[in-house]
């Protein structure tokens, strides 16, 4: 073979090697460290995942910060990294927790939102959506309860100090019963409804049926505005009316109907309106 043909073909499996490491190394997670083109070997190393807290250094990763420096040393942002555990191809699990916090603004923003509606997001999922959902909620049963005994819910205050962690940050309408033995100690509470409160969706039936089944002594009624503000609408006035008279037949005292809003709540029994 002459030389000529000799450098032609050289030359051509330069060239086809170097395509065909340039389109391997576009579909798999490998940089191109060199090309040997005396014997047509490509070496290949792996290209650094950034979605891999391992891969970071020691001290910038959120669980060995936690560890050694404590929770309160940690941003909102890496507590969720933590929390949602690992990111996704060229998202490192901080960059999907710093999304989420870029899309809805603040912590308690996120914090109200339904559990498909988290899952949208990318990065993240149904299985870390349900994550953060349950670690919400443990946050919001721990705020609520005082010690181990059954509270005690003699007065507004102390219904709202048991209640706002469980719904002022909600973004729909969930109406509550408290059931009462004769002391107001809490036997237990029930969800009656959940949307748009109206005397459609909560029947006196769905309201003391679960009273008389545990044998309560008396009522408070619960609900929240998602809005944040608990002035009451023409709705819920009408709503508490029509289940008082109820209450009176059935000889089953309604003490209050407290509605919940951010930050503040109002009693609809120290406002005369029951």
């Amino acid at each position: 073979m002459s030389q000529k043909r000799q450098a032609e073909r050289s030359g051509k499996n330069e060239s086809t090697i170097n395509q065909v490491v340039h389109g391997f190394s576009q579909k798999l997670p490998y940089q191109t460290v060199d090309i040997d083109g005396g014997t047509g070997r490509a070496i290949l190393a792996p290209m650094p995942d950034p979605s891999a807290f391992r891969d970071w250094p020691a001290d910038e990763r959120p669980r060995e910060r936690l560890y050694h420096k404590g929770a309160a040393a940690l941003s909102d942002a890496e507590l969720l990294a933590i929390q949602l555990g690992t990111g996704v191809a060229g998202l490192s699990a901080l960059a999907v927790a710093q999304g989420l916090l870029a899309e809805y603004g603040a912590l308690q923003e996120l914090v109200g939102r339904e559990v498909a509606e988290i899952a949208a997001v990318r990065g993240v999922g149904r299985a870390k959506a349900v994550r953060l959902a349950a670690a919400f909620e443990i946050t919001r049963r721990l705020r609520s309860r005082n010690g181990h005994a059954r509270p005690v819910l003699s007065d507004p205050e102390q219904v709202y100090a048991r209640y706002a962690p469980l719904m002022e940050d909600l973004r729909k309408e969930v109406f509550r019963l408290a059931l009462l033995d004769a002391k107001n100690v809490l036997l237990r509470d029930v969800i009656v409804s959940e949307g748009t409160l109206s005397a459609s969706l909560v029947h006196p039936r769905e309201v003391f049926k679960p009273a008389i089944l545990e044998s309560a002594a008396s009522i408070i009624l619960l609900h929240n505005h998602p809005s944040g503000d608990p002035t009451p609408s023409r709705e819920d006035v009408r709503l508490t009316h029509q289940l008082i008279e109820c209450s009176r037949l059935l000889d089953l005292p309604i003490h209050d109907h407290v509605i919940i809003g951010r930050e503040r709540f109002i009693s609809m029994a120290q406002r005369g309106d029951l």
